[in-house]
């Protein structure tokens, strides 16, 4: 008699947190989540105000997954003010308007120089931590833009990329989760389509599905728990901003963010009971 075959298809999870080194409160929520929950990756600014205390806290905690959160939008930029002119303000920081800056980044070609030699400092930065380079993605996602996802890999495999965040939330499981699904949400899985050819013809990896973007901010235990029976075939990621405290600087960046709450969904006993129920929660 033929034994039977298990038919399931094989899931498994990855929870990243994003904008490690934002600050202190951010990193020790980061190093926590993973040693008391279920986080299993990080992505690094690595000209936040706190990148070496993060740094130094990812040495500790080799089983963490860190990578390069590449910061092109609404952040610190690593080369001098000087160099990069038309991307930053008086500050060094890149504006918040990402219609104004995609086109430039498209339409300028002394724009486009300025921004491949910060994506190149930023990855050199992040060479220089000593850390390996699990990963790369961008804050607010801005590796949407097809100019910034280009220079994002082509640079990056010179640093030894080998895998890219695509951040394509599936409208189906969206829509199983009780979300309503818009021509909005539609519109965004199709053109993140076009990063995942740019990665493919690169030979670089990216997770199968990635969630978040609905939820941004508010990834708390309970849609945790509500999205993992919905979890697709093959790897997904669920991206989070957890932080210990609200510092001034998270409150002016992120107003309607409950990094609290995101935290504490990571180290919730029954978000990884949940989870385990019906994938593999990928650690190391």
């Amino acid at each position: 008699m033929a034994l039977a075959r298990d038919t399931a298809p094989i899931r498994r999870v990855l929870l990243t947190a994003d904008d490690f080194g934002l600050s202190e409160g951010v990193n020790e929520a980061v190093e926590r989540a993973y040693r008391e929950g279920v986080l299993g990756a990080a992505s690094l600014m690595v000209a936040g105000p706190a990148a070496a205390d993060a740094v130094h806290r990812a040495r500790a905690l080799p089983g963490l997954r860190v990578g390069l959160h590449l910061v092109v939008i609404e952040g610190p930029a690593v080369l001098p003010r000087e160099r990069i002119r038309d991307l930053v303000d008086a500050r060094g920081w890149f504006p918040s308007d990402q219609a104004g800056l995609g086109v430039r980044y498209f339409a300028r070609p002394g724009v486009r120089r300025q921004l491949a030699a910060e994506i190149q400092a930023q990855f050199a930065a992040y060479a220089e931590t000593g850390l390996r380079l699990d990963h790369a993605d961008a804050h607010k996602h801005m590796h949407l833009h097809p100019t910034v996802g280009r220079l994002m890999i082509g640079i990056g495999r010179a640093f030894g990329l080998t895998s890219v965040r695509v951040p394509w939330e599936p409208p189906t499981v969206m829509g199983a989760c009780g979300e309503r699904v818009g021509l909005g949400d539609r519109t965004l899985a199709w053109w993140s389509g076009i990063l995942r050819r740019q990665v493919q013809r690169a030979g670089l990896n990216a997770p199968d599905a990635v969630f978040g973007l609905r939820w941004t901010g508010q990834m708390t235990a309970a849609r945790i728990k509500a999205l993992a029976p919905h979890l697709p075939a093959g790897l997904s990621e669920i991206y989070c901003h957890p932080a210990l405290g609200r510092e001034a600087l998270l409150k002016t960046l992120m107003p309607s963010y409950a990094q609290e709450a995101e935290f504490a969904a990571l180290v919730d006993p029954g978000v990884r009971r949940a989870l385990e129920a019906v994938a593999e929660i990928v650690r190391t």
